[in-house]
């Protein structure tokens, strides 16, 4: 910088002045990066948690936010995350509290000695044909004849891909096993068939044993919708010829007679004529050893309301298909009906009836009918 004094002789000013504020600048500079750096910091540390939790817990909160973008139009269940059809009953501690009670007592049931011969029996070719399979989204279905296992079937026909919707579904098509395109598992090798019971979801559907056996009884013998006439033109009279009292009387079977029959411990010899007709009313355990084979979810047809959005949640398909409306209060248990169907029969029969099934009503949590008992 030059500048010129009174005498006329140009002075040079040292440039020590020009240089000094580019200093002060720079420091200036470098105190700023600095008090970012420390107040960066200290924001850090005023987020951790001594225990490390919510640092943690804040972290998978900024990290999954951009998923949750993503996520936005598909279906999400905060109280129980979605299982795959791989997953086992003892595997889901986050189940809700009732489906595990049913698991567990069933498991505890099926160690009472004292009931041994009731809860248990051999995982024959007659169980694993009442189980039905679905590979694609490994799921297999236990059927329990008259609690609701028609609509079921029609799920399963959809997942298999032989119709793309229920409605699209003949209902002469349902039960005809040629052309539902629902295998059975004993339709599959010995290995295929301990890998499937090892491996899917595995689920079926329970109901009150008594109101059961009323309503096999009136499908089977009164009504008969499905023009099924073995019914009625065979099986109704062996029943009637062994276990009719008064051999005078010429009606069709009656439910007196359908309730002798079952109660018998000596029927052996009756069933093995009737064949697989007797799925409509043997016991749950006859149809799918809930001792022997470890089930994911057992459905109750009183709850069905609730437990058929479970079971389609936990087999991972409630995207693809969905049950079936339900008539409003047809799951609903219905003591009068069943007061008025055992009136007149001798509490004898009764009581051997309710022995025959006293397996069913305990490993799945039915009262003991008193009010038919005593």
């Amino acid at each position: 910088m030059e500048n010129v004094n009174p005498s006329g002789r140009i002075i040079e000013w040292p440039l020590s002045d020009n240089m000094h504020h580019q200093w002060l600048l720079l420091a200036a500079c470098f105190w700023v990066i600095f008090m970012f750096m420390v107040a960066s910091k200290f924001i850090t540390l005023t987020f951790k948690d001594p225990d490390g939790y919510s640092a943690k817990q804040e972290f998978v909160f900024l990290t999954t936010m951009p998923e949750a973008e993503k996520l936005r139009g598909e279906k999400h269940f905060p109280e129980v995350p979605k299982p795959t059809g791989k997953m086992l009953a003892d595997s889901r501690p986050d189940q809700p509290p009732v489906y595990l009670e049913r698991l567990e007592l069933i498991r505890n049931t099926c160690k009472e000695e004292a009931l041994r011969n009731l809860s248990h029996t051999e995982v024959s070719k007659f169980v694993l044909d009442r189980i039905f399979v679905c590979d694609k989204h490994k799921i297999l279905f236990c059927q329990t004849p008259k609690v609701g296992n028609t609509q079921w079937k029609k799920v399963l026909i959809v997942l298999n891909g032989a119709f793309s919707s229920i409605e699209e579904i003949p209902e002469n098509v349902v039960h005809d096993h040629e052309k539902n395109g629902l295998p059975r598992l004993s339709s599959f090798s010995k290995i295929g068939i301990q890998k499937r019971l090892k491996t899917y979801f595995k689920f079926f559907i329970v109901r009150d044993p008594f109101e059961r056996l009323i309503s096999a009884f009136k499908d089977k013998f009164v009504h008969n919708p499905r023009f099924e006439p073995w019914y009625r033109h065979e099986i109704a009279p062996g029943i009637i010829r062994k276990y009719r009292k008064n051999r005078t009387e010429t009606r069709g079977i009656q439910f007196e007679d359908f309730v002798r029959y079952l109660g018998d411990p000596n029927r052996r010899w009756l069933d093995l004529q009737f064949g697989d007709h007797i799925i409509h009313w043997v016991t749950y355990v006859e149809l799918c050893a809930p001792c022997e084979i470890k089930y994911s979810v057992v459905g109750h047809h009183e709850t069905l309301e609730a437990d058929a959005p479970y079971i389609l949640k936990e087999a991972g398909i409630d995207h693809l298909v969905s049950y079936p409306t339900i008539p409003p209060g047809i799951t609903v248990y219905n003591r009068t009906k069943v007061e008025q169907y055992f009136l007149g029969i001798s509490k004898r029969d009764i009581r051997r009836l309710y022995a025959r099934f006293e397996g069913d009503f305990k490993l799945f949590g039915y009262q003991k009918p008193d009010f038919l008992l005593n």
